[in-house]
């Protein structure tokens, strides 16, 4: 089959989701299938590269930044991409099309399928969803649900990532429970693997207000911790959070945007002892899954997906709480066995839960039969 691929995020480009489309289309080649994605380009991008024998398509838009974007850079996106489309559907024998983001590629999909009818799954990755990222999208989302039931009518199925934002969705009124599946994200447990364990403490993600890398920095800051800390990722809270970890007593280091696939940052998640992510609101985090798999001890938040994610192979205490974190991050550092215990329990987890071709399996068997044949 030839599978098209609509997201506003691949890599280079993108957080999370980004590796995680990535690797589902992996699996997808390597099952026979031929694959094309439609995503956003970035300056210094080439508008057609082929990365693992996907072929990518790098539509010019207005969009600035790798690590985020926003409302009128997707606008800008949409209009680029249907005048792309329109030359391109014709030449192709699509089958099918998995679309990431309910907003805005949903838009596209549902585009295609009314003047193609090209069937379409949408995969939500979180702030696509009404309540997921109000630090952001809130004003977005009070005009989102008309065209969020209309996307999704249209659609052959709904893909939630968590129990949690399955159940977010759900509060979209409207919104048909038959339609969505609940299917996780995956992580590659031969490539992220651990290493001889250093004093580290490692968090990333995007630099945002709800992302809590103020709390582990306010839970190490008081006192000389026997570790390091690493942050990586950029955001608007960048400048803040420098400020900040200039007055700690325990040594931050920040290392800006980083390719989860880099050697500079396989080296340090395999080598970190501890990966930190106290975020008030998570779907189904790469970045856990990634400190599972690399053995590292995971600290989360017991709220909104993170719980789900590492079961009992993490620690899960209360967002916004440095109190917490500092007591458990002191347990943790005078208790080497108990850290140990987590280790090894996180890796086993990630490999037995988390495997990429039964993922990419149940999005397979999500293509009505009818095409399959």
């Amino acid at each position: 089959m030839h599978l098209l691929i609509l997201t506003i995020e691949y890599p280079p480009v993108g957080g999370g989701a980004s590796p995680v489309i990535h690797e589902i289309n992996r699996r997808f080649i390597r099952k026979g299938h031929k694959v094309s994605v439609i995503t956003m380009a970035v300056k210094g991008l080439e508008e057609h590269v082929v990365q693992d024998g996907i072929d990518v398509y790098n539509i010019k838009c207005s969009r600035i930044h790798k690590h985020m974007s926003n409302i009128w850079e997707h606008i800008s996106f949409i209009v680029a991409a249907k005048k792309f489309l329109r030359a391109f559907i014709p030449k192709q024998q699509i089958d099918f099309c998995f679309t990431h983001f309910l907003l805005p590629s949903g838009i596209l999909a549902k585009w295609l399928y009314t003047k193609y009818n090209i069937p379409y799954t949408l995969t939500t990755h979180g702030s696509d969803i009404p309540g997921f990222n109000p630090d952001r999208f809130r004003m977005v989302h009070w005009f989102t649900p008309p065209l969020i039931r209309s996307i999704v009518q249209s659609s052959v199925a709904v893909i939630a990532p968590s129990k949690f934002i399955f159940n977010l969705i759900l509060q979209v009124r409207g919104i048909q429970e038959e339609k969505l599946v609940h299917i996780t994200n995956g992580v590659d447990t031969d490539y992220y693997q651990p290493g001889e364990k250093k004093p580290i403490v490692l968090s990333t993600g995007r630099l945002l207000e709800r992302k809590g890398f103020q709390y582990l920095i306010d839970a190490v800051a008081d006192e000389s911790f026997p570790f390091v800390v690493h942050i990586c990722g950029d955001g608007p809270m960048m400048k803040t959070l420098r400020e900040k970890a200039a007055k700690s007593k325990t040594s931050i280091v920040f290392h800006g945007w980083m390719n989860n696939k880099s050697d500079e940052y396989l080296k340090l998640l395999s080598e970190a002892s501890f990966f930190v992510l106290v975020s008030a609101k998570e779907n189904a985090s790469i970045s856990l899954l990634e400190g599972l798999s690399a053995g590292c001890v995971v600290i989360t938040s017991n709220v909104s997906g993170c719980p789900e994610t590492v079961g009992s192979a993490g620690i899960c205490i209360p967002p916004a709480d440095a109190h917490t974190l500092r007591a458990v991050l002191k347990d943790l550092t005078t208790s080497p066995d108990k850290a140990a215990k987590f280790m090894k329990e996180g890796r086993e987890r990630a490999i037995k839960h988390f495997a990429w071709n039964k993922i990419s399996d149940q999005y397979l068997s999500l293509i009505p039969e009818k095409i399959n044949t």
